[in-house]
């Protein structure tokens, strides 16, 4: 771990909030000592804010207005791979990493996302400090010091918790601080079950704590962690050390099914369930939403919930969202030709096939998708009668209008931009704020695929699940505050364990609640333990697209030995011409002509920092480094 001072310097850059600037008045000499911290109640309520000051934004604000881990997935494409392919995504593409420069964490660390080895470990530090000292910390009221307290178990938790799925078991556990000037040769890294049980340790203690709430109803204290939170962090943990990635060939499954069965049993007692209501008909049950060919209710519920910022007790399902907005989505991640500036992620041909038909069949085998390595052969579903390859976005799961937009579609906005003749479909048409069809088609001038475009579609997709239904320049709504964990994520952890752990009854009710709300039907009673399995990571990637969950998934389901060949290698796009009828034909291709390189073992995990990996084994004698790094 890089050394920290352990003078409160570090503090004064970090602890800018208002009242905390008198609190935080130093000595002569600059330095504070940690006595004199915990001696002062208002200092230690300062203190206990440094604590939060590594959660990242998420979202879209990884560099450059990225997605990040989403497009780092088979789930998109990053229009900046080839617009400027020296940032993160277009290095990650090309496999040029090192540990020594890694594009997801040293590219930059805009927002908190990025240099997660030295953020996360110094706000662990902090909260393991401030575990130590709150004993006898100088409080104002003994409420203060059991919440406050476990407050900083359930972020350290949470630190541990992204560290982990980052980088994988080469953690130690930290109890107690590190007193630096201590010898470091005994330090050992612990196991990934014993580190996702100290992580579980601490969200136990947080949840023993009477005076930590389970939901903030204050926007004062927005931003504050919850019992909810720590009951969302047990059941991501210990699905995670279940999974064959890392349960070094041990069956947790029973363990994981028991703890989410709690977690979830809890957190409905504590009044936390799926948003189930529009509470905006206005924008998103009108024609100018164009949520879906029939003006779907599911559809409506579904975007509002991802592209609004509601607050208890309309949204009852978010558990932890960050503290700011993920700035002007239309701008740097829809349609890039409505402000003319670039479409960011572009959704892949891989992620519209695992949306269903709205029967509830899938459109392909999901045991075997593709016949091919590149994913142009698509392997279907026989029993899927209503799909159309030739006419593919009809009659499919309301959650796929929500989310994308594809050939076809219409968006009622601000365009930027007179309409051209080869703009068949919206010609003639001035700049102004008026409804345009969105064709995705090759040549289309606008919102046409096209190769290297900043503002195209690399895919023949945009994305339409964060972006307001008429966000622009006229209706400034900026994309809603990042859902870091809600929910129904939770639900359909407890129903893969479930399904893992033999539970299949308790499985189907689980991820049915998620259908039901979805508008999708049932799941049928019968269905073997394999197929149940296969259906419920298909219904994760459905229900979560794009919220940086697929990225880990893909990883745990995956061998110590694996790789992610079949899914992150080859991304494909539709790549659609328009017939002089006004049809279209459709044919898969490859995004580019060459294979992606973030594919193979080593890319399972991050690396450690080169200089840190070196300082370790140099007093540990050991090399903590992952594989292949």
């Amino acid at each position: 771990m890089k050394n920290k001072n352990i003078t409160f310097v570090i503090l004064v850059a970090i602890l800018t909030l208002g009242s905390c600037k008198k609190a935080l008045d130093m000595a002569p000499d600059g330095k504070l000592s940690f006595d004199d911290i915990f001696s002062d109640p208002v200092k230690t309520g300062a203190f206990l804010n440094s604590c939060y000051a590594n959660i990242p934004i998420k979202g879209n604000r990884y560099y450059f207005w990225s997605r990040g881990p989403v497009v780092w997935s088979d789930e998109g494409w990053d229009t900046d791979a080839e617009a400027e392919p020296s940032l993160m995504s277009g290095r990650t593409y090309n496999g040029d990493a090192s540990a020594a420069y890694h594009p997801a964490v040293d590219v930059s660390a805009d927002s908190g996302n990025g240099l997660y080895w030295y953020n996360y470990w110094s706000a662990i530090r902090n909260c393991t400090l401030f575990i130590s000292r709150i004993k006898t910390a100088a409080v104002s009221n003994e409420d203060d010091r059991s919440c406050w307290n476990a407050e900083a178990h359930v972020l350290r938790a949470y630190y541990y918790s992204e560290l982990l799925k980052w980088y994988g078991a080469v953690l130690p556990i930290e109890r107690e601080p590190f007193d630096f000037t201590q010898g470091f040769a005994a330090t050992r890294r612990a196991s990934y079950y014993d580190l996702v049980k100290f992580i579980m340790e601490d969200c136990d203690a947080a949840l023993a704590t009477s005076q930590l709430p389970w939901r903030i109803t204050i926007s004062q204290q927005g931003g504050r962690v919850t019992k909810a939170l720590a009951e969302a962090i047990k059941s991501k943990m210990i699905l995670f050390a279940a999974s064959p990635l890392n349960a070094n060939g041990l069956d947790h499954w029973e363990e994981a099914y028991q703890i989410n069965k709690t977690s979830l049993a809890n957190l409905k007692a504590n009044d936390y369930e799926l948003y189930n209501k529009v509470n905006l008909p206005q924008t998103y049950l009108t024609t100018d939403a164009y949520l879906g060919p029939n003006m779907d209710v599911h559809t409506a519920l579904y975007n509002e919930y991802f592209t609004q910022t509601m607050t208890y007790p309309i949204d009852k399902e978010t558990i932890y969202q960050s503290t700011a907005s993920q700035g002007n989505v239309w701008d740097i991640d829809g349609v890039g030709a409505e402000d003319g500036y670039k479409s960011g992620t572009c959704p892949s041909q891989e992620l519209i096939d695992s949306y269903e038909t709205i029967d509830g069949q899938p459109i392909l085998d999901l045991n075997n998708p593709y016949l091919d390595e590149q994913h142009t052969q698509p392997n279907y579903n026989l029993a899927n009668t209503l799909y159309n390859p030739n006419d593919p976005y009809s009659k499919r799961d309301p959650r796929f209008y929500a989310s994308i937009y594809y050939n076809g579609s219409k968006r009622k906005a601000l365009w930027s931009f007179a309409e051209a003749p080869a703009s068949v479909e919206n010609y003639p048409a001035p700049i102004g704020y008026r409804t345009r069809v969105i064709a995705t088609y090759v040549g289309e001038p606008q919102t046409g695929i096209d190769p290297s475009i900043r503002k195209a579609t690399r895919t023949g997709y945009f994305e339409r699940k964060f972006l307001h239904p008429n966000s622009g320049n006229n209706v400034v709504v900026a994309g809603a505050k990042w859902k870091l964990f809600r929910l129904g994520e939770v639900i359909l952890d407890f129903a893969e364990a479930a399904a893992e752990a033999g539970h299949l009854s308790d499985a189907i009710t689980a991820v049915n609640e998620i259908r039901t709300r979805a508008g999708m039907p049932n799941l049928q009673v019968g269905l073997a333990q394999d197929e149940l399995i296969r259906r419920i990571r298909n219904e994760r990637r459905v229900e979560l697209a794009m919220e940086e969950n697929r990225y880990f998934d893909i990883r745990r389901w995956t061998s110590p030995g694996g790789n992610l060949s079949k899914t992150d290698k080859w991304i494909t796009a539709m790549e659609i011409t328009r017939q002089s009828n006004g049809t279209f034909s459709y044919a898969r291709r490859p995004v580019r002509t060459v294979e992606r390189y973030n594919y193979t073992n080593k890319w399972l995990w991050l690396p450690i920092p080169l200089n840190e990996a070196n300082r370790i084994k140099a007093i540990t004698g050991q090399d903590w480094q992952n594989s292949g790094w």
